[in-house]
């Protein structure tokens, strides 16, 4: 008996043969032609490539320095890119003619040679695939197309069309993770690329980093934060500690790097320094006298912005020195356990503050930014008596980016790629995008969302 009706029977059924044979389609990368441009620091779009190029597809890649070399291992497929700014987009344009790219691949929408890039992507009708760090940190990553943060889909999705997507979704929630991963691996791989471009960029002259300092700068900004790591820490356990122990109502203000793209390109605000007046003088006018301010650095901040004395001497300006802290880095999650509410630009440490039900202000644009569960208070009525979030509302938000953009993994530990990768190639090659896909009901199963420690 043939061994399909054996299998058969013994389930209670017989298979038909035209059943069996049917044509299955197959997420395939053939008659894909793919460009990739600047990657996170590290191996992640190396190894992406090579499964993007075991799935069919053609793969290229476009260095701008020796960072961008010393990570891409196959020369056959890297195109050097030593000319001046200027000449980019012309150049662009012959790569995509001579290669007849389908797709480009890039980290981060907001670099000029980036803007650039997906403004040729959108004009020839290419696939535009954009990695970000995670919309909800820290084990998870963002993969989008045609934008991120202030370029998302998701700045025009209300919650309700979110809903409506997520009618016949089951997932568990997963608890918002309490720390930043990767944190060491990061740095790491930011202070060797800085180095590879410091010390060995002769064949790239004519290179300009999409940030105002010096590359020498930010590599010697980078080895410090590394080699400082053990002090800074200390720092900021004795700091966090008298906040916690301290025994006063208090308010977070959640700071981003000052030269971040979302800071730069999705906020009303040049400098730091306009943020810190803002929130200082707010402070000052609406809180409670027995309230404190705790302004929480970026894990990653790095010193070329004098943060900590800014806020001292605007504290002084205020009359309220003994009320306002600052802490450098570290865990949120301590911190946001005993807060009354919270302020940013558009930080995504947001997301933590909300899924805690905390009061939250916000004043550049977010992809969390719906009227649901951030505040539309003036700052001195916020500090005064802040309006709670919809946590409902936000729960519904935080699902449908499970379901869609977010991934679990990272861009920096091996561990962190792996789960990345096991998930995000396919995403890349399906004909709808991550919001799409869940909208018409064409979205693959995800794997456990959970990162088992």
């Amino acid at each position: 008996m043939p061994v399909t009706l054996v299998l058969g029977a013994i389930a209670g059924h017989t298979f038909d043969r035209g059943l069996m044979s049917s044509k299955v389609q197959t997420i395939t990368g053939k008659g894909r032609r793919i460009l990739f441009l600047q990657g996170p620091h590290g191996p992640f779009f190396w190894r992406l490539g090579k499964m993007l190029r075991v799935a069919g597809a053609e793969i290229w890649r476009v260095g701008f320095n020796q960072g961008d070399r010393a990570f891409w291992h196959d020369a056959a497929n890297y195109i050097a890119f030593d000319d001046t700014p200027d000449a980019w987009p012309a150049r662009l344009d012959e790569i995509l003619d001579e290669k007849g790219i389908t797709d480009i691949v890039l980290y981060g929408d907001t670099r000029p040679i980036h803007v650039t890039a997906v403004q040729a992507a959108k004009t020839r009708g290419l696939g535009v695939h954009v990695f970000e760090e995670g919309y909800i940190r820290p084990y998870w990553v963002s993969y989008e197309r045609g934008g991120s943060n202030g370029n998302s889909k998701l700045m025009q999705l209300s919650v309700a069309d979110m809903r409506e997507a997520l009618a016949d979704a089951e997932l568990e929630i997963p608890e918002a993770p309490a720390r930043w991963g990767d944190m060491r691996h990061h740095i790491f791989y930011g202070a060797l690329y800085h180095w590879f471009v410091m010390f060995a960029n002769r064949h790239y002259r004519n290179f300009r980093p999409h940030r105002a300092i010096p590359v020498a700068k930010e590599f010697q900004l980078y080895l410090r934060r590394l080699l400082l790591m053990p002090v800074l820490a200390g720092q900021r356990i004795i700091a966090t500690s008298r906040i916690r122990y301290g025994g006063f109502p208090y308010h977070l203000a959640l700071l981003q790097l000052e030269h971040d793209s979302s800071f730069q390109m999705h906020s009303p605000f040049a400098t730091m320094t306009e943020f810190l007046e803002l929130v200082v003088e707010g402070f000052a006018e609406g809180a409670a006298p027995h309230h404190h301010l705790v302004f929480k650095a970026h894990p990653l901040e790095d010193g070329r912005v004098p943060i900590r004395r800014q806020i001292r001497h605007l504290a002084r300006e205020n009359g309220v020195e003994d009320r306002v802290h600052y802490v450098r880095g570290g865990k949120l999650a301590r911190l946001l356990d005993h807060a009354r509410s919270a302020v940013t630009v558009n930080s995504t440490a947001a997301q933590q503050v909300l899924w805690r039900g905390l009061p939250l202000k916000v004043f550049g644009q977010a992809v969390y930014g719906k009227p649901e569960f951030v505040s539309d208070q003036n700052l001195p009525e916020f500090f005064a008596q802040p309006n709670r979030p919809d946590s409902r509302a936000y729960r519904d938000y935080r699902h449908f980016l499970l379901e869609t953009s977010q991934i679990t993994g990272g861009y920096y530990s091996s561990r962190g790629r792996r789960r990345l990768l096991r998930q995000v190639v396919d995403m890349m090659l399906a004909p709808d995008d991550a919001y799409e896909a869940l909208i018409r009901g064409t979205a693959a199963p995800r794997p456990h969302l959970l990162v088992v420690k």
